[in-house]
């Protein structure tokens, strides 16, 4: 057997045998006294790998030959996953997926926040398991056979061509393949690097061309001409503004009941998961459990999707947003909504505890941030206890990071719980609802 040092990049090892997933989705093996973590396996797998990163105490590999595969191993649905970024587990029945979620978001707790296990309750899964984004960023290169678009190749910028993506809704797969019959083969391609599609609740779609070239008004042309029944837009450098070429600019989701539409403009942030997005804010709903005397605080409030149906049931509900096009957007959803007693500002989350502070000290606060998590807010929250906090995730390991904090200077954990929203990938959306004795 060769040392430890004597491993090279792209060796490949005898079969080794998966033993657990990890996060960050990679299955685990041992060769020699080394982990060596195997993207795109199975618990069972054997399999031979070789070998793409070399450090001290791990290894990284890439499956070579399947020798034996697991019991538990599906075929995937997509010809190229596994060599697509865009999905980890398509190779994982869905029951699988889900167990491995859980068990992944549940060790995370317990591990770093000394988190009693039946505080963490079963994960929620979704409905459907294929056709669920309704946001997606397509990669485009062209190639002399043609205009390509698909997706990253992993810890690449090699594009992996698709046709279309079972992940993707079927509105967006037409669209895709619309927009790539009519830009394959034109002065254009060479100068479109990404398409960004978006499909609403009422299935209504849009298409934002990145484009680089010097001639947006004959590309605007030649788009127009394809009389496409999307909204269309081209993004340049050279533009301050997205120009709209046809259709409306917003688009909407709805939420609670009765039913809140909330109206977001082309490029702003919205869930990509949207029937997933319902079963969360209803979630909120329910660990909120307010009588109408309360004051929440909503951070990282976007367009208004846990603002506007928690204001239904509070006293006063004022929420905090970085982006200026999404407070926008909330302003006027709550017009259009006819809902009074909600405030937005345009601001960071940082800080915004003490902005409340001197009018009176929230009953509850609610904040979904982005993966980096809200360390800054933990911080406020212990300087300045609430009564409640309800944390929205979509990364185990920041949100455990941040409620180690929290659980550390007096707040007690009630509940968390993982939400499924990004189906055959390791990602997972949860909700936790703390407690500071009064």
């Amino acid at each position: 057997m060769l040392a430890q040092n004597k491993l090279m990049l792209g060796q490949t090892l005898p079969p080794l045998t998966v033993e657990t997933l990890v996060n960050g989705g990679a299955g685990l093996a041992r060769y020699e006294g080394r982990v060596v973590f195997i993207p795109h396996t199975c618990v069972g797998d054997v399999v031979k790998c070789r070998i793409t990163k070399n450090k001290k105490k791990f290894l990284e590999a890439k499956v070579c030959e399947i020798v034996r595969p697991a019991s538990a191993r599906r075929q995937p649905f997509c010809s190229v996953a596994g060599d697509c970024g865009g999905c980890q587990w398509q190779h994982l029945p869905y029951s699988e997926q889900l167990y491995w979620k859980e068990k992944l978001f549940r060790d995370s707790l317990m591990h770093q926040c000394a988190v009693d296990s039946d505080k963490i309750l079963p994960i929620i899964p979704t409905s459907n398991e294929w056709g669920y984004r309704s946001r997606v960023q397509i990669k485009c290169h062209n190639t002399a056979t043609g205009f390509t678009t698909g997706f990253y190749r992993p810890k690449s910028h090699q594009i992996v061509s698709i046709q279309e993506c079972p992940i993707i809704a079927s509105e967006l797969n037409i669209l895709l393949n619309q927009l790539r019959c009519a830009i394959t083969s034109t002065s254009f391609a060479d100068d479109i690097p990404q398409i960004d599609l978006n499909v609403d609740d009422y299935n209504c779609c849009s298409a934002v061309i990145h484009y680089f070239g010097y001639d947006i008004a004959a590309l605007s042309i030649m788009l127009k001409r394809e009389n496409f029944s999307a909204a269309l837009f081209i993004k340049s450098p050279s533009e301050k503004k997205i120009l709209n070429l046809s259709g409306n600019s917003t688009l909407q989701i709805v939420v609670d009941q009765p039913p809140i539409s909330l109206k977001y403009t082309v490029g702003s942030f919205a869930q990509i998961n949207l029937e997933q997005n319902r079963v969360m804010v209803d979630k909120v709903l329910e660990l909120a459990e307010l009588d109408g005397s309360e004051k929440v605080l909503d951070l990282f409030c976007g367009m208004g999707n846990f603002s506007l149906p928690l204001s239904r049931r509070a006293k006063y509900v004022v929420g905090f947003e970085e982006s200026a096009a999404s407070i926008n957007t909330a302003r006027i959803n709550g017009r259009l909504n006819g809902i009074e007693n909600v405030e937005f500002y345009h601001q960071s989350a940082e800080g915004a505890l003490d902005c409340c502070k001197s009018n009176k000290q929230p009953d509850l606060v609610v904040l979904d941030p982005p993966r980096s998590g809200a360390f800054a807010t933990m911080k406020e929250l212990v300087a300045s206890p609430v009564k409640q906090v309800i944390y929205v995730s979509c990364d185990p390991q920041t949100l455990a990071r941040d409620l180690k904090y929290l659980v550390n200077n007096g707040y007690e954990l009630i509940s968390s719980t993982p939400i499924d929203m990004f189906p055959q990938t390791y990602h997972c959306e949860s909700m936790t609802l703390l407690r500071y004795p009064c």
